[in-house]
């Protein structure tokens, strides 16, 4: 078991030169270790930077993420309204004014009982800021799917050896469980922030259920800096083929070597200097110093929701696809280990037309629309016996002796023709 993730606070500014949104992000995944651990970076926020119950304080800067994802555009199509995200974390403390009225209760699945929202370790509550936190006075905070639900699924309360001791840690089974119960009240979208790198039959039965009740599960393809193992190797839930598998890119959409390489990653978003909500009241920045794939999969989950209330009777596998099809990237018809078909852009996935043409990832619905030339096969020149040789050559003879006789005849007639005339 790996020591915990607790969100990380950083400088109350944004840094300058944010690129434009649209520029292509080659992001690293974050990994994991063989215990589950919450993917961002380990951390006690701090009261003079706004975060914190003791002094907290709300921030007038808009979430830089917004403007690189287009979300101005994106919200004239869909907000997330009626969309339920469940939030499986370590649980949501919806005390917050930016969550007031967008928290339904949901499950502790440490205890058995409780709602989930409370949270103790802060990582959930963030996580459900990045995705639907409503506006209030003073503050520029806002999710990306403003009008969206959020369902907390409290897996765990803590990390690190205490935890452990405790019982109340992340375990595989309580993942499994989560995921499970969210889709079963109705989840349409499973944010988990979350990933190890062992391969769990109940987790893996767990996402094919949730799929198979319409759900679409986003998963964080890992954090190198919490994960004790940091190859690049797939990590879980994320490489199961039915979820949208996350990595973070840099506060420039550039990749990250705080994240994890693999044949498991399917898009990237932004995971750095996020600026979202803290537990019981305030503003908070996070990841200021390393991206963190925790809070691009809470950007990419809102996404999600935006194209779900879009385009409701869709399935999970067309809203992933639209997601990654219209996803920034160097070339149209590739994808990469690190970004895979690159940064999302909910504003043009939201407008996509799936008609088969599209370069990229196949259609879950549409056979490809090919527009190459089909090659010839080449002509073979052998000697062989033509059956039709024989009638042919006779044809021609007769074709032949007819012509002569043609000329024949008339050239008789002009040696006559003028005879006469005389």
């Amino acid at each position: 078991m790996t020591s915990g993730a607790r969100p990380r606070p950083g400088s109350s500014a944004s840094r300058a030169g944010l690129a434009l949104r649209g520029v292509l992000a080659w992001a690293v995944l974050g990994g994991t270790s063989l215990a589950w651990v919450a993917d961002a970076p380990a951390a006690t926020a701090a009261v003079e930077q706004g975060c914190g119950d003791e002094a907290p304080r709300y921030l007038d800067q808009e979430p830089p993420a917004l403007a690189q994802l287009g979300a101005q555009e994106a919200w004239r199509f869909a907000t997330g309204d009626g969309v339920v995200v469940a939030v499986v974390d370590s649980g949501v403390d919806d005390r917050n004014p930016h969550l007031e009225g967008a928290v339904a209760d949901g499950r502790d699945v440490v205890t058995g009982d409780g709602t989930g929202r409370t949270d103790t370790w802060g990582h959930g509550t963030a996580v459900a800021g990045i995705i639907a936190a409503r506006r209030v006075a003073d503050s520029g905070v806002v999710g990306l799917a403003p009008g969206a639900r959020v369902l907390p699924v409290r897996v765990y309360h803590a990390e690190g050896d205490d935890a452990v001791e405790q019982g109340v840690q992340p375990t595989p089974g309580r993942i499994a469980a989560g995921i499970t119960w969210a889709a079963a009240q109705g989840a349409t979208i499973i944010n988990v922030s979350m990933s190890t790198d062992a391969d769990d039959a109940a987790l893996r039965a767990a996402v094919r259920d949730a799929t198979a009740r319409g759900s679409l599960v986003v998963a964080s393809a890992g954090n190198r800096n919490t994960a004790d193992d940091k190859a690049d190797d797939a990590r879980y839930p994320a490489a199961y083929p039915e979820v949208l598998s996350v990595a973070a890119v840099d506060a420039e959409l550039r990749p990250t070597d705080a994240s994890i390489h693999g044949e498991h990653v399917d898009v990237a978003a932004p995971g750095a200097q996020v600026l979202t909500v803290y537990p019981g009241a305030g503003d908070c920045w996070y990841a200021t110093t390393e991206p963190a794939p925790s809070w691009s999969t809470a950007y990419a989950s809102a996404a999600a929701a935006l194209v779900a209330e879009r385009f409701p009777d869709e399935t999970p596998a067309q809203w992933a696809y639209r997601l990654e099809v219209t996803a920034a990237r160097a070339t149209p018809d590739a994808r990469t280990d690190t970004t895979g078909w690159g940064v999302i852009r909910p504003d043009v996935a939201l407008q996509f037309v799936d008609d088969g043409t599209a370069a990229g990832p196949p259609s879950p619905v549409r056979a490809p629309t090919s527009t190459s030339t089909v090659t010839a096969s080449p002509i073979v020149v052998e000697d062989t016996v033509d059956p039709m040789a024989q009638a042919r050559e006779g044809a021609v003879w007769w074709v032949l002796g007819g012509t002569a006789a043609v000329a024949l005849v008339a050239l008789a007639w002009r040696l006559v023709s003028p005879r006469r005339a005389r």
